[in-house]
């Protein structure tokens, strides 16, 4: 079984320090989340960046001053912008850090009901021209998907050559307007890939631990952070990403699955060298 990659998504765009004190916004904060959940075995840091008062951007140069700083106390860790942005921006504004040229960067395959009057708009002309621009840029993508319908989006576009393979999924599972995060829901999502392509699987708030079990036992991948879940345990807020990341470490260790490192990570996923 192939070692466990294990991403940690720090802050997200939606997350409040008044959930919890922990959330990073500033670039300390920002570097100070990555280096803990590095130390405590992640090998991608899954990464949205904002203001020093926490308002979301995708500013390509904020990406820039953050991506910097955590690659100077954390040089190996894969570095994976999101590509999300917020509702209402234009295409050409979320996709700001793929100017960076990453390794790797996500890719939302469908539009969903985030709640209430928010709509997370991902067009098929969205997702073929977010497609096209990374493969232009060599960046390898990782295909957001929320719900079965978004992963028959995806292998669609990827017979039209708009996204290349190995196909990576990450599985965000319990969003409101998405798919549940329960295992019957998993065990559909990971029967509907193809047999080449790799997934992690992000599960939302209480879903986020049961479904790491269910990946590290299938031989997936995870990802865990405050962007999907602040607690450690039931009403326990975690103190650090590093907290969560090492649950799922011990978890994996007592399932006999040892973690990848980032070199590791980069060779399951079949990443270009920069």
């Amino acid at each position: 079984m192939e070692k466990l990659i294990i991403t940690a998504a720090i802050c997200g765009a939606e997350v409040l320090k008044e959930h919890n004190p922990a959330v990073p916004y500033t670039v300390e904060e920002c570097v100070r989340e990555a280096k803990s959940a590095v130390e405590a075995g992640a090998s991608i840091i899954h990464l949205h960046v904002r203001e020093d008062d926490g308002t979301p951007t995708q500013s390509k140069e904020r990406f820039k001053v953050i991506i910097d700083a955590i690659r100077k106390e954390c040089p190996d860790v894969i570095i994976q912008p999101s590509t999300g942005g917020a509702v209402g921006m234009t295409n050409d504004e979320r996709l700001q850090p793929t100017e960076l040229m990453p390794e790797m960067a996500t890719l939302d395959c469908g539009t969903l009901n985030f709640g209430g009057d928010e709509i997370f708009e991902n067009t098929e002309n969205t997702i073929k021209y977010f497609g096209e621009r990374m493969i232009e840029r060599g960046i390898k993508p990782e295909l957001e998907v929320f719900d079965k319908s978004m992963i028959e989006m995806a292998l669609r576009l990827h017979k039209k050559g708009y996204i290349q393979s190995p196909m990576h999924f990450d599985f965000v599972m319990g969003v409101n307007g998405g798919i549940g995060g329960d295992l019957r829901d998993f065990v559909f999502l990971r029967g509907s890939i193809p047999a080449d392509a790799t997934y992690t699987v992000a599960g939302i708030g209480r879903y986020e631990f049961p479904l790491a079990m269910a990946a590290i036992i299938d031989g997936g991948h995870v990802r865990v952070g405050f962007e999907d879940n602040v607690y450690l345990s039931k009403g326990v807020l975690a103190k650090s990403n590093g907290e969560l990341v090492a649950k799922v470490v011990r978890m994996a260790k007592e399932l006999g699955r040892e973690v990848a490192t980032p070199a590791e990570a980069r060779q399951i996923l079949g990443l270009k060298a920069r």
